[in-house]
């Protein structure tokens, strides 16, 4: 081989692993539109399709762009919120008083930052409050009164919108609560309309964010779950992300979503086998799904209900969106 050769050959090698070394990380995309029975209604399921594949999609794009995951699960979210078939923002179910309290949290895996919102009334996206509470406060969780406040500080805001109670009231979630009170009793699938998303963005970067209006003829001021990091949403970029949906009490009482990430960290466990072996006990019932994102791009989505709202997608050209199972 001539000198020329050589150089050229060198040259060439060098191109190359510059190109590999550039190459982004590649990233992955979950989102849940709650667990439980899927809707009979043939029209229910179109739409609750239409609006996850939006959902799906407009992640995708943004992950494909180079948006932070702590972004595109905020905007995912918003847009779950904003429909009428998930129980989170204009969805979201009565409780037992016949007005709607909604929690939301974000939370992100780079430094386990945090903001979450409880019991607000007349927030339109209560995701992006809880993004907030991340970014403008030294706290956690605001709950009730001290949220709404906290929301008159936005008026400017076009990401807190501000609506009347009513404006949550869906006459299909009016005519649940008349006949579970009728009834005199909670039915599980009822619960577990819970809206959430887990995303690996291609800087390496994990997030999750949960949503809901929470259970069906709840008592007055239940928060559930989905405003309690570490129960219902949980982010840690040396592990994973994750959102849950289902009976909150199972989830507080088993504190889920941080002991998913704790199974892989401390026990080296999967998140499948985290995640399966959650939903799977016998002696600490824990009833919904879960959907997982891990650090290198996996993704889960498990259930115990008939079915849970799904979707996901992932830059090896995985894209889908199921019902129910």
């Amino acid at each position: 081989m001539t000198r020329l050769q050589i150089t050229l050959s060198l040259m060439l090698l060098a191109f190359n692993s510059s190109v590999f070394a550039d190459e982004p990380p590649k990233f992955a995309i979950a989102i849940h539109g709650g667990a439980g029975s899927a809707p009979s209604s043939e029209e229910w399921r179109k739409n609750r399709t239409e609006v996850l594949e939006k959902a799906l999609s407009t992640g995708e794009q943004m992950l494909k762009s180079g948006k932070s995951s702590l972004d595109t699960v905020e905007a995912v979210v918003r847009i779950l919120e904003d429909s009428p078939y998930f129980n989170a923002g204009r969805g979201a179910v009565f409780n037992a008083a016949g007005t709607h309290e909604l929690d939301a949290t974000i939370m992100d895996g780079r430094d386990r930052s945090t903001g979450a919102v409880g019991g607000v009334t007349t927030v339109k996206n209560p995701v992006s409050l809880a993004r907030r509470v991340m970014t403008e406060t030294r706290h956690v969780l605001l709950a009730t009164a001290g949220a709404e406040k906290f929301a008159d500080e936005f008026a400017d805001d076009p990401e807190i919108e501000r609506v009347p109670n009513t404006y949550f009231s869906i006459e299909h979630r009016r005519r649940k609560l008349e006949k579970t009170q009728r009834e005199q009793k909670q039915r599980d699938e009822d619960a577990m309309g819970t809206v959430g998303c887990v995303a690996l963005d291609t800087h390496g970067n994990l997030a999750a964010a949960t949503s809901t209006g929470g259970l069906n003829n709840k008592k007055f001021g239940r928060l559930g779950d989905s405003p309690i990091a570490g129960a219902g949403t949980y982010a840690d970029n040396d592990t994973c992300a994750v959102s849950c949906t289902g009976i909150g009490e199972d989830f507080i009482r088993n504190a889920v979503a941080y002991d998913i990430t704790a199974r892989m960290a401390y026990r080296g466990d999967s998140a499948d086998k985290a995640t399966l072996d959650i939903l799977s006990a016998e002696q600490h019932l824990v009833r919904g799904g879960i959907i997982v994102v891990t650090h290198d791009g996996k993704i889960v989505m498990r259930f115990n209900t008939e079915g849970m709202a799904r979707a996901a997608a992932d830059s090896q050209e995985r894209h889908e969106v199921h019902l129910t199972d």
